[in-house]
């Protein structure tokens, strides 16, 4: 009887540990990563009201959901983010880059081939990673003169033909010509023109995020 009981016994522990083994682990939430500047850093307005946040909160509704990571700097150029990107791509593993910058290379008249190069070499690195990956051009003052103009709209354009990644042409369409919607330096905008940006940036995210 003792035999039987205790054979019993190490069944039940032997389907227990089994059925166990057979859950499903929860499998982490997938992330994108956002590298910009003060664009995407929120300047000047609280950081739930930016445009990123405005992401964070769409993507966390999701099921599964995904999750965000902001290593937005204000003032980040081209250069130093094809400095920083190495490791964020590392720690965080991201399936989807949005990469936001060349606003202060192009704010500086900083040569336009050093610019795409540097923006190249990050676009490489992501798709290396396996990460895919999302372009936000931006537009220049007109006192830029239309030759450096075009030819930055021309770096964001040619990058996603070549490397076959999306494109949003211009981050502030229909905001930067606003006054209501952009705050008094004319460069960033202000907090009820963040959610015409989210939806500017969403309707060509939301394709890559299968």
């Amino acid at each position: 009887m003792h035999r039987l009981l205790g054979l019993l016994a190490v069944l039940w522990i032997g389907w227990g540990g089994a059925a166990q083994a057979a859950v499903p682990e929860a499998t982490p939430a997938k992330t994108v990563l956002v590298l910009g500047d003060s664009l995407s850093a929120a300047h000047n307005i609280a950081a739930n009201e930016g445009w990123v946040h405005l992401l964070k909160v769409r993507l966390g509704n999701m099921v599964p959901p995904w999750q965000v990571v902001n290593a937005s700097i204000s003032g980040e150029t081209t250069l130093s983010g094809r400095h920083h990107l190495p490791t964020l791509l590392e720690t965080y593993k991201p399936a989807v880059l949005v990469l936001e910058l060349g606003a202060n290379d192009g704010l500086r008249g900083l040569p336009l081939d050093a610019m795409e190069a540097n923006l190249a070499a990050m676009v490489d690195m992501a798709q290396k990673a396996h990460a895919k990956v999302l372009l936000l051009g931006i537009e220049l003052p007109v006192n830029y003169g239309p030759r450096y103009r075009d030819g930055l709209r021309a770096v964001y354009a040619d990058l996603a033909r070549s490397k076959h990644t999306a494109l949003v042409p211009f981050l502030l369409e229909g905001v930067a010509l606003d006054p209501t919607r952009m705050q008094d330096d004319g460069m960033h905008p202000t907090a009820a023109g963040e959610p015409a940006v989210f939806a500017t940036v969403w309707a060509k995210l939301a394709p890559l995020l299968d």
